[in-house]
């Protein structure tokens, strides 16, 4: 009784906190559905890539013909069947994940109230501390343990509404049967090798932050924040209540 007591004394704000789930069903799928998506993506893209490690700029491209970048990475032509069959598959399935979580946030509110910075955050002393941290390792604060910082809800929208669209557009650039029917998406990224560099860069910047928020996670505590992830709770939240 005295702790439903306590309960009921604290704020509405904190009481939500301490009985809701840290992430919604549709958010914990989507997150590992992705996640393996992104990763069969991975695979399949450097085997592809190794098979003509060479960037170009604009529609064509080609061995004997001038390259933007040259990768230092082995040839090997005997790997792209696979890849470009799995690429595909992945693609789709993650194109798919991703229209359930982008409409399902929507409906919910979830960007607006997760991840939406507020606008005393969006500041230069804000961010640069939230950076500084993250360079220097420091753990974070208790109330970034349970919501999103500036820096983390900056950065998730860049990849949820900037990176993540660019690479799918990017991607479908590159298919012969889209561009024939929507030619325009080629045409706006300054043609087909375009495309593929683009898509070479932006999925190197989604690797990064792949990296960069494994370590972030692991740093706060990888199960402590993995847990809701997997559970949609943490313990402490179950031992609240």
């Amino acid at each position: 009784m005295a702790e439903l007591a306590q309960v009921r004394a604290l704020p509405e704000q904190n009481h939500l906190a301490l009985t809701a789930p840290r992430h919604s069903v549709v958010v914990r799928v989507t997150h590992w559905v992705s996640f393996l998506a992104f990763l069969a993506l991975l695979a399949s893209g450097v085997a592809i890539l190794i098979a003509h490690p060479r960037l170009y700029w604009g529609e064509t491209g080609a061995f004997g013909s001038p390259a933007l970048i040259e990768l230092p990475l082995p040839l090997n032509l005997d790997q792209s069947g696979w890849g470009r069959s799995l690429h595909f598959l992945a693609a789709w399935v993650c194109v798919l994940n991703g229209a359930v979580y982008v409409i399902s946030g929507m409906l919910s509110r979830h960007f607006k109230i997760d991840m939406l910075p507020h606008r005393t955050d969006i500041a230069l002393n804000p961010i640069w501390k939230r950076i500084s941290d993250a360079v220097h390792s420091r753990k974070p604060v208790e109330e970034d343990q349970v919501a999103y910082n500036v820096l983390q809800r900056i950065t998730y929208l860049a990849v949820i509404f900037a990176l993540f669209p660019l690479m799918i557009v990017t991607g479908l650039a590159m298919s012969p049967a889209v561009t024939a029917a929507i030619p325009v998406i080629v045409v706006l990224l300054g043609g087909y090798q375009s495309s593929r560099t683009v898509h070479f860069f932006v999925t190197n910047l989604l690797v990064l932050f792949l990296i960069v928020h494994v370590m972030m996670v692991r740093l706060a505590g990888f199960w402590n924040r993995t847990r809701p992830m997997i559970m949609g709770r943490d313990a402490g939240a179950k031992e609240n209540i």
